[in-house]
Formats: C-alpha cells, sequence, structure tokens
C-alpha cells in the first residue's frame, strides 16, 4: 500500500490554499467590477484587494458595496405609505407656483425645482418664513427658544448628541416637556452617538420620550450598515418650525476645541410649508427605526406664513435611486451664469462635479471655494489639498479660513439660488450618508448668505497658483496618497 508523505499533504493543502485565495481575490475583484461604479472609486478597490488582500476584502465587504443599487433599504419599507401619498398631490401645483414666479433670475433656476420633483419628489413650497443662524450660540439659543414653545410634539433627528452640557441641556428641556404632555421623538445615530448610554437614555424614557437609535451597529450586522450613517440634522416643533443644518447637539459646535479654535457654522430655522417636508423626512425615518407609522392632522398643521420664500427640501441616502443632493450640485454649477460661492469643511469631489466646477471658471464664472486651513480629519484633510492645485489652474479661487473651523455646508449661485443642509461637497455625502439640504430661490436670502460668506473670506488666507506649488513636497506626497484612497472614505 502506497503511503502519503507528511511534506506531501502540505504541500497539497498549500496548494488548495493558494488556489482558494487567489480564487478568492478574483471573485471579489469580480464583484467590485460588477457594481459598474465610479471608475476611480473601483480602480482604488481594486488596487486595495491585490496588494493587501485580507485588509482590502474585509474593507470592501464592510464599506465598499453600493447598496443603493442593490435597494437593501428599499426606500426604508415607505413605498406606500399614507403619509407619502398625502404630498402627491402637491406635485399638481409645481406648474402654478412656476408660472407665478415673476422674477426672472429665479425662473431661470427652475430646471434645479424640475429635477428635485423628479429625483428626490421634493415638493416645491411658497410661503416660507426663514431665519439664517450663524454659529452655534445663535442656533441653539433660537433651538431652545422654540421647544419652549412646543404644546404638541417635538421631533428630533440628529448624527451626533453628546452627553456633554447642551447635550444635557436639550434633553432635559424634551424631558420636561415630555412631562407637561407634549409628544417627543428622538432619533440619533448609533455611530456617530456612540458614546450615549444608559445613564443618558434612561432617563428620557422614564418620562415617556420614544427614541431610536439610526441603523444600530452589532457585530453581525456591522458589515451592512456601519458605513451608511444618517448624517441628517432634523428638528420639528408642533409641524409648524423647522430647524435644518450643519450643527450636531455637542459642546463644540458651540464652543469650538482647543485644537481647532472656534467652530464656524450655519444652521437654517423654517416656519411655512417648508415644515412639512422635513416632517414628512422625520416620519419616515421613524418608520424605519421603530417600524410605526405615525398618522393624524395635528403633524400637518394649517399654516399661517404669508411671506413668499421658494423651498424645497431634499432628502438623499443609499435608499434613493438617484443621488439627488450630487445632482443639484451639478446642475447648479454646470448652470451657474455669474458666480458660485461655495463652503464645505470637506472637499471631496467625484468627477463631475470637478469638471463642472472648473469648466464653470474656465468658461467665465467666478467661483470661490472656502475650506478650513485645518482639519478634525486628517485623511480628508490632505485628501482635499490634493485637489487645490487643479482648481487654481482653472481660475477657481480657493480661500482658506483661518479663524477656527469652518463647517458650514452652503453653495450660493448667481445671488438667487443657495442651498443650506448637511451634505458636504464630498464622495460620502453624495453616496453613503442620508443626508438632507434646503434649497432656496430667494434673493434676499442669498445675499444674506452670500455676506456671510465675504465676511468668512476676509478671516481666510488665499494662495496664488504660484505660492501653491511651492509647498514641500512631503505634503505633495500626502495629498496624493490621500486621493488615491479618498474613493475609499
Amino acid at each position: 500500500m502506497a503511503t502519503v508523505s507528511f511534506d506531501g499533504v502540505l504541500n497539497a493543502l498549500a496548494t488548495v490554499f493558494n488556489w482558494g485565495y487567489l480564487l478568492t481575490i478574483l471573485f471579489v475583484i469580480f464583484l467590485v467590477i460588477q457594481q459598474r461604479g465610479d471608475p476611480n472609486k473601483t480602480i482604488s478597490w481594486i488596487l486595495m484587494i491585490v496588494f493587501f488582500p485580507v485588509v482590502g476584502i474585509v474593507l470592501y465587504f464592510l464599506f465598499g458595496k453600493n447598496y443603493r443599487k442593490q435597494k437593501i433599504f428599499s426606500y426604508k419599507g415607505l413605498s406606500d405609505i399614507e403619509t407619502i401619498k398625502m404630498f402627491h398631490h402637491a406635485i399638481a401645483d409645481e406648474m402654478h407656483i412656476l408660472e407665478g414666479i415673476k422674477n426672472q433670475a429665479v425662473r431661470s433656476k427652475q430646471h434645479i425645482i424640475r429635477l428635485l420633483l423628479n429625483n428626490s419628489k421634493a415638493i416645491l413650497t411658497r410661503y416660507n418664513r426663514l431665519g439664517i443662524l450663524n454659529n452655534g450660540r445663535d442656533t441653539f439659543d433660537e433651538i431652545l427658544r422654540e421647544l419652549e414653545k412646543a404644546v404638541d410634539h417635538i421631533h428630533v433627528e440628529y448624527y451626533i448628541i453628546e452627553k456633554d452640557r447642551i447635550g444635557t441641556l436639550v434633553r432635559d428641556l424634551l424631558i420636561r416637556k415630555a412631562m407637561e404632555g407634549v409628544k417627543v421623538r428622538v432619533i440619533y445615530d448609533d455611530v456617530g452617538s456612540w458614546n450615549l448610554d444608559r445613564t443618558f437614555l434612561q432617563p428620557m424614557q422614564k418620562a415617556g420620550i420614544e427614541f431610536y437609535p439610526f441603523l444600530p451597529v452589532r457585530f453581525i450586522r456591522f458589515a451592512n450598515k456601519i458605513n451608511y450613517r444618517n448624517h441628517r440634522k432634523i428638528i420639528v416643533i408642533d409641524g409648524k418650525v423647522g430647524f435644518v443644518g450643519g450643527l450636531n447637539i455637542a459642546d463644540r459646535y458651540i464652543e469650538g476645541t482647543g485644537e481647532l479654535g472656534a467652530w464656524r457654522d450655519t444652521h437654517l430655522k423654517i416656519e411655512g410649508e417648508a415644515v412639512r417636508s422635513l416632517q414628512l423626512i422625520f416620519l419616515t425615518d421613524w418608520y424605519f427605526v421603530s417600524g410605526s407609522a405615525v398618522k393624524g392632522d395635528n403633524y400637518f398643521p394649517p399654516l399661517e406664513v404669508t411671506e413668499e420664500k421658494l423651498v424645497q427640501i431634499t432628502a438623499s441616502g443609499p435608499d434613493s435611486d438617484w443621488a439627488s443632493i450630487m445632482q443639484v450640485y451639478f446642475s447648479a454649477i454646470s448652470t451657474a451664469r455669474h458666480r458660485i460661492y461655495i463652503s464645505t469643511p470637506y472637499f471631496i469631489p467625484n468627477e463631475s462635479i470637478l469638471t463642472a466646477l472648473k469648466t464653470a471658471s474656465l468658461s467665465g464664472v467666478e467661483v470661490r471655494i472656502l475650506i478650513p486651513l485645518k482639519s478634525d480629519s486628517r485623511l480628508v484633510y490632505y485628501s482635499t489639498l490634493s485637489f487645490v492645485s487643479e482648481l487654481l489652474e482653472a481660475g477657481v479661487r480657493v480661500f482658506f479660513y483661518k479663524k477656527g473651523f469652518n463647517h458650514s455646508k452652503l453653495m450660493m449661485v448667481d445671488g438667487v439660488f443657495c442651498s443650506v443642509g448637511t451634505a458636504n461637497m464630498d464622495i460620502r455625502s453624495f453616496d453613503q450618508n442620508f443626508e438632507v439640504n434646503a434649497i432656496v430661490y430667494d434673493r434676499e436670502v442669498t445675499h444674506e448668505l452670500e455676506k456671510s460668506f465675504l465676511r468668512d473670506l476676509k478671516n481666510s488666507y488665499e494662495f496664488s497658483l504660484e505660492e501653491w506649488e511651492k509647498r514641500h513636497w512631503v505634503n505633495k506626497l500626502k495629498e496624493n496618497t490621500a486621493r488615491l484612497l479618498s474613493p475609499l472614505m
């Protein structure tokens, strides 16, 4: 009887393992290609998997899969819920509102209005009162004042809620209102609000406040959920007052940090018809996290606002068919005629947005972009810097805010269109995060935001192309490396 040597067995096992290892790598690369995503992102993942197979494959299944195309969220189970059906009748009013626009500059942006109607069913609202809130202290003072007035319900949805001074202050106010009979519901992102524990949440539960984490991360479900975060910041009070913008609920948004300095941010207070759209987004998310549909006329009460400010509220995320906010940015940039002002803490555009910005500038449109001189993410910061050279070459003016950390997420176009919300000018906001922006078509509001933007430029430094190209080669290497990894972020 033939004998099999121990070395022979080991060699056979090694051969099987090597083939299995190679086939696994090839299979994962096949999956990456099959997604038919952005070519740069696809190539980055393939390089990561080839050169760092084990780490690359793990990271791909954690962060890389495109769940929008796989529709794992399926509109979060709400494609036929009555709450959405309530608003479908409003679509018929779009043409009536558009026909009533007398301002020619506003009418020139009606293609964006139609785009949002088609890609996210964002209803155009006419009767709104808007208040621009600059920085954390003004924002939270106004939020606390309005929360005190609540008599029926309070809906809160945030990426970050910290158990610090302002977080505790807001929580205690919500508890007091709940004990007065106001219905309070809270959604917080499970990763962004990772530090919330039982000591913070239990008093809320005892007071009758309902709260849920968004896509809770547990090890078994880790791969499907950690990369898709709820980055929205929404407050709706009695269905009449709403807040949306860049500020989370944490002390640093008021006081800044020792490393970054003062915190510069922008939020929007809305009264009027657009609040109903914020309410709809919250109730959609509430159904997803709780499994229960909230119904009642009290959530969409009659409104008494008579001021006319055209507003669309658009939400985007991996549950939607289209990257609606990215498409709005692209359309606004590519059809701009006079000027484009952008403020964003993280600038990692996809190829479409980058090309649109350079094309606009080369066509004679004034393009100014404001980014922070310091950042709270080193990798994102160096990736942002990697885009500066080609922007400067195309004539785009790039400013670095040096009076702290500028976290505002703004776009103003042609003095008549503006966007305020939660979405950054980066790939993560375009494709992976659940975001919400208020799109405003109004000269007065846009002008006020432009004035704040120009004041921020006075506290910024502008590099010339010649000066920028003289930076140290080590920095250039860091930027190029970070840019290579940016599609994976």
